[in-house]
């Protein structure tokens, strides 16, 4: 899983050097109205994180074994195709500060990480989860896909913070 975590720590270091400069207020700032903010993608890769963790930890206890083929994820960086997000991981309305944001990917993350640094491949390349648009993915291809899916969000941010 090395090469899968230097994936998800560099996109974050990038994600998180991407907002370093910015103001709380700009942040939190509704730069077009039907969008995000700033600080509310960062929240829904939080929650995103958070749940996907969960969800890859209970699947591998609980899960039957699969046979399932590896699935193109690097393709989650394409932005063409909108997504809408579930539910669980729609991001809070409220405004939040950088630090506080920073504690919850880092908590986030640091559970990820202990998991991961727990579990082997081969335990999670056994059973799948599944995702809305790739149908089953297997677990360890969940990890990288934390990865793609907050390089997508990012081009997001840059996008935003153009328009500030």
């Amino acid at each position: 899983m090395d090469k899968e975590i230097k994936l998800i720590e560099d996109i974050r270091s990038d994600l998180l050097n991407s907002v370093s400069d910015l103001t709380n207020d700009d942040l939190n700032k509704r730069i077009e109205e039907d969008r995000w903010t700033i600080m509310q993608v960062l929240d829904h890769l939080y929650l995103m994180e958070r749940s996907l963790t969960k969800a890859i930890q209970s699947t591998l206890a609980k899960g039957e074994a699969q046979e399932v083929p590896s699935k193109p994820i690097h393709y989650t960086v394409d932005r063409s195709t909108k997504v809408d997000a579930p539910p669980f991981v729609i991001p809070t309305e409220e405004s939040l500060t950088l630090q506080k944001m920073k504690d919850k990917l880092n908590n986030s993350r640091k559970d990820l990480l202990t998991f991961l640094y727990t579990t082997s491949k081969e335990e999670l390349q056994k059973k799948a989860y599944p995702h809305p648009i790739f149908g089953l993915i297997r677990l360890d291809e969940w990890v990288p896909f934390i990865g793609y899916h907050e390089k997508r969000h990012l081009e997001q941010i840059e996008e935003l913070k153009g328009k500030l």
